[in-house]
């Protein structure tokens, strides 16, 4: 038996079931509802470190603020049962700290309006951890 391959024509596009082809965009880009759930919770980090590099700007120079989906699958040995909201990677020879938030737990884990309360919170822990003091001496708006 001798198998061979179908001559390579122009590449097969997928198309809807009436063969108008792919939909363009609900809304245009500059309305808000066109971002993403994702971009959206960028902005809600980016809001909550631009709050705290205001007060911490000389000890945040070099730190890097991350976002992942879901947290990697082989936990820190603390991490046991539970699922992280953020980690803090400290600086290691040229790599500088890091301090990385996984979005879909913390979108779990809030109820509507909650998250970026969230977010701000777990970004304020992470801070705190970083430079050794309480949350509260970070930001005194933790204990709200």
């Amino acid at each position: 038996m001798v198998l061979r391959r179908r001559a390579q024509t122009r590449p097969h596009r997928r198309r809807d079931r009436h063969g108008r082809g792919l939909r363009g965009p609900l809304l245009p880009a500059s309305l808000p509802a066109a971002r993403t759930r994702a971009e959206r919770f960028d902005d809600l980090v980016l809001d909550a470190v631009e709050l705290l590099e205001r007060r911490w700007a000389e000890q945040l120079a070099g730190v890097e603020f991350a976002v992942e989906d879901v947290p990697p699958s082989d936990p820190a040995p603390w991490e046991d049962d539970v699922v992280p909201l953020g980690r803090l990677f400290p600086a290691q020879g040229q790599r500088p700290a890091r301090v990385v938030l996984y979005r879909r737990p913390l979108e779990t884990r809030a109820d509507g309006d909650e998250l970026d309360d969230l977010v701000a919170d777990v970004v304020v822990e992470q801070v705190a951890h970083l430079l050794d003091l309480p949350p509260e001496d970070v930001d005194p708006r933790y204990a709200d």
